[in-house]
């Protein structure tokens, strides 16, 4: 298939295009400079000059490929909704390229973006979105429904954490401020989770959707179902050789800032119907084992 990729210069892609290229993919993915178009060309993908938000060039995109994966967003915390309601307009926009086609289009979301039903242990692959009052973000999935309703053929991949030893994505944010602050903190005792997947397991998962998933699925690409926070920040503390002190919810917004709220929540995720449907089975290493191998002198 010939597939069009936002975020292909990302985090995400940069793991995703060697992946499809080596299943027999053709990969275009969306460039925005001059470098970004030179690192797909090392990588054997073809360049589609254009931004994420100039919506005509992404339905030129989309319009010429077999399948669209959308990794791309701006995670600017401190501007959340904003990007939120960008990123709802770039759903739109593929949505209406592939309408009424076969043509897949991947939408990815977060597994930190969806209600967690009463008494559950941890959410799963058929629990709804989360409203847009309590996360912003999900205007994505919002965004993914309405499209699939008007004939899209799309499906949602949320993803947990996603690590290696040198990306850490939201956890990059707490090595961050414990530099800042001199200590790591969590809250409370600590046993709120993070579900998280290393970056080669999440990237096998998105293209077994690619190639197997259907329409209107929702897959969970999850290894782990939770890392409790405190452990998490107790291999921060020994990388960083500060302490590791835990505080009251109170005090959460004065070290975390707009990450207080997140920090407190506890995000467990399965995968067990994802294993089940596509067959994914991860194998990489764990969340743990690559934040100590890190290379804590270069973060």
């Amino acid at each position: 298939m010939r597939i069009f990729l936002t975020g292909a210069t990302g985090f995400i892609g940069s793991y995703l295009v060697p992946e499809l290229l080596k299943a027999g993919h053709q990969v275009v993915g969306l460039s925005r400079s001059e470098a970004s178009a030179e690192k797909l060309a090392r990588a054997g993908a073809e360049a589609f000059a254009g931004d994420v938000n100039d919506l005509d060039r992404l339905r030129a995109g989309a319009t010429m490929s077999d399948a669209v994966i959308h990794a791309a967003f701006n995670h600017d915390f401190a501007r959340v909704r904003q990007h939120s309601e960008e990123d709802r307009r770039v759903v739109e926009a593929l949505g209406e390229a592939l309408g009424g086609s076969d043509r897949p289009l991947i939408v990815t979301s977060g597994t930190g973006l969806v209600e967690r039903r009463p008494g559950a242990d941890c959410v799963t692959e058929t629990d709804a979105r989360a409203s847009l009052e309590t996360a912003p973000r999900a205007a994505t999935e919002e965004a993914a429904d309405a499209a699939f309703a008007k004939g899209a053929r799309v499906i949602v991949m949320r993803l947990p954490q996603v690590h290696d030893t040198r990306h850490q994505g939201r956890i990059a944010h707490h090595i961050r401020l414990a530099r800042e602050k001199g200590y790591v903190a969590y809250i409370g005792d600590g046993v709120n989770r993070l579900p998280a997947v290393h970056a080669l397991d999440a990237v096998r998962l998105f293209r077994l959707a690619l190639e197997h998933g259907r329409a209107g699925g929702r897959y969970h690409a999850v290894a782990e179902e939770g890392v409790p926070m405190r452990d998490i920040a107790e291999v921060i503390g020994a990388g960083l050789n500060i302490p590791v002190e835990s505080i009251t919810p109170e005090a959460a917004p004065g070290y975390f800032g707009v990450l207080a709220r997140l920090a407190r929540l506890d995000l467990a995720a399965s995968s067990a119907l994802t294993r089940q449907e596509l067959g994914w089975a991860p194998t990489r290493p764990d969340l743990l084992t690559d934040l100590r191998r890190m290379e804590w002198a270069l973060k």
